[in-house]
């Protein structure tokens, strides 16, 4: 190999993903859009008088949280919460809170555009 190709060889792209529609493949957001958060309690988070877990095990999140995105139409609409529904079939993909949501977790995300995982695919490119 000469010097002029070894230059025009890329190192190692990282790789990027990206979510979709699990019903009709719609791409609904990417690895950019994601508000990343800090872990959360877990069970010991949720209701009023906060039970006390005895578990070492950390929680999983059952949702993404991304930035408000132009295909959420009742965002645009300036709705404060509502829920969100794919731009290409209608399937209810999560919801959305001006003010913020709690995260299945127990961390609180503000403001919250929730995407549930169950509802999407994620796809490596």
């Amino acid at each position: 190999m000469t010097e002029a190709s070894c230059s025009e060889i890329k190192p190692h792209e990282e790789i990027q993903l990206i979510y979709r529609c699990k019903k009709c493949r719609q791409i609904v957001a990417s690895q950019q859009n994601i508000v990343p958060h800090d872990q959360g309690k877990g069970e010991a988070s949720f209701g009023c008088r906060k039970r006390t877990v005895e578990s070492d095990s950390l929680p999983k999140c059952t949702a993404i949280f991304v930035e408000p995105l132009k295909w959420m139409q009742t965002v645009q609409e300036g709705y404060v919460f509502e829920k969100l529904y794919c731009m290409g079939c209608k399937y209810r993909l999560g919801s959305f809170n001006w003010a913020g949501m709690q995260c299945s977790c127990g961390a609180w995300i503000n403001p919250a555009f929730q995407i549930l995982k169950s509802r999407i695919d994620e796809c490596q490119i």
